[in-house]
């Protein structure tokens, strides 16, 4: 049962990651232009395409250890790289929430809680 859990959990991660990466790299200079609006008025103002960059990076490493972790488990029970991609998301998803903060988006700050719960469940079962 635990592991049913998990790797329902790290296919919800994947996908979560997987995608928004995706769309990061595949829609770029949109990214970029919106974002810069969003964070004008904060001290990340002159550093979204770095700041983007970093969490593109983040988004895909998160992504791949989780579909790994999913296969690992799947196929030998095996929890390392699962339990690598639960953490790579709560930092990426920290990252996130550090930022909407800062943009003073608290809406967007409470809607990264809802995929926060999760990765941090997936990183006690997989602990």
């Amino acid at each position: 049962m635990n592991n049913t859990t998990s790797i329902l959990i790290l296919i919800f991660l994947a996908i979560t990651f997987l995608q928004s990466s995706y769309d990061k790299l595949f829609y770029w200079k949109d990214n970029v232009e919106w974002l810069k609006g969003h964070f004008a008025n904060t001290p990340l103002k002159n550093q979204v395409p770095l700041a983007l960059l970093n969490i593109l990076v983040l988004e895909l490493i998160t992504g791949i250890l989780n579909v790994v972790g999913c296969i690992e488990l799947f196929i030998n029970n095996g929890r390392v790289f699962g339990y690598y991609g639960a953490v790579f998301a709560c930092i990426t998803l920290l990252m996130l929430l550090f930022g909407q903060r800062l943009a003073k988006d608290y809406d967007g700050a409470r809607t990264i809680v809802i995929y926060f719960i999760p990765a941090i469940l997936a990183v006690y079962l997989l602990n």
